[in-house]
């Protein structure tokens, strides 16, 4: 039997940074909170809890004083940094570099707006990258899901759309199309790409590695948007395409009669957990 791990799947450099981050201060702080999960896969979140970091929420933040807290790589909104101010808490910034860029887009869209215009976000509601980005509008962008979300707008008000770093650029463009088919001839509409190509420039490689095997098995954090993005896109060129978090989840039955295993991974899936899973595969194997 032949196993393969992508050798592009993985952190996306943004997680890199923040994991780096996290362990530098760790090596060197009795504690170190972070807002919110590091990293959306529960298995690197428990390796770095072992390691003394505690993920805390925001209504855990507003309550500390005088302690160092890591922002993750999603960003947070203009409040977060508000809060630590006022309760002396030291940041350790690990925000994305292409999300901060988006935020600053964002901000002076919404600085400078006319009298009416729209900010509209591509994006998951209640995500936590979204939510630092409608922060930077004071809470007035309207995010949208899907085309059917396009229903929210006044289409005869000028429209300026920005996407989420994550989501796909095949889906953006579908946002874009819509809205230009329903718009009032007299509203402007303005749309900036702001998806980042770390994830989108994956997709045409993942897809030719996914019909080179039989079985995909793809590792991923339940509550990876990315991942589930990506699987997506595995399972369309090979059905054989099983999303799992951990080597605990393979089925052996998946892997009966099967000679060529491919095993990828989300930019938030840790290199470690899917040399996991290739030596699951190749445990399973062995014990037939």
């Amino acid at each position: 039997m032949r196993v393969e791990i992508d050798q592009a799947s993985g952190f996306c450099n943004g997680v890199v940074t923040a994991i780096h981050k996290a362990e530098q201060e760790l090596d060197s702080s009795a504690r170190l909170y972070c807002l919110g999960d590091i990293v959306h896969n529960s298995d690197e979140v428990e390796r770095l809890r072992r390691r003394g970091l505690i993920t805390i929420t925001h209504d855990d933040f507003s309550s500390l004083r005088d302690v160092k807290v890591l922002l993750r790589a999603h960003g947070e909104p203009p409040s977060t940094y508000a809060v630590a101010r006022a309760n002396g808490i030291e940041i350790i910034d690990a925000t994305c570099p292409v999300v901060l860029h988006l935020q600053k887009r964002i901000r002076e869209s919404y600085d400078r707006r006319t009298p009416g215009q729209q900010i509209v976000i591509y994006g998951k509601r209640g995500h936590a990258e979204v939510n630092g980005l409608v922060g930077q509008t004071d809470g007035e962008a309207v995010v949208v899901e899907d085309v059917a979300g396009l229903d929210r707008l006044d289409f005869s008000r000028d429209i300026i759309l920005y996407s989420q770093t994550t989501k796909s650029v095949h889906g953006f463009h579908e946002m874009i199309s819509e809205i230009e088919r329903r718009k009032s001839p007299t509203a402007r509409f303005e749309y900036v790409d702001t998806i980042c190509r770390q994830v989108a420039n994956r997709v045409p490689q993942l897809r030719a590695f996914a019909a080179e095997h039989q079985v995909i098995l793809f590792v991923s954090g339940r509550k990876s948007s990315n991942g589930r993005f990506l699987y997506g896109e595995c399972h369309d060129v090979n059905p054989l395409t099983y999303l799992i978090s951990n080597p605990d989840e393979i089925e052996p039955a998946w892997l009966v009669g099967v000679e060529s295993i491919g095993i990828c991974g989300a930019t938030s899936t840790p290199r470690w957990l899917m040399e996991q899973v290739r030596d699951r595969i190749n445990s399973l194997a062995t014990d037939e």
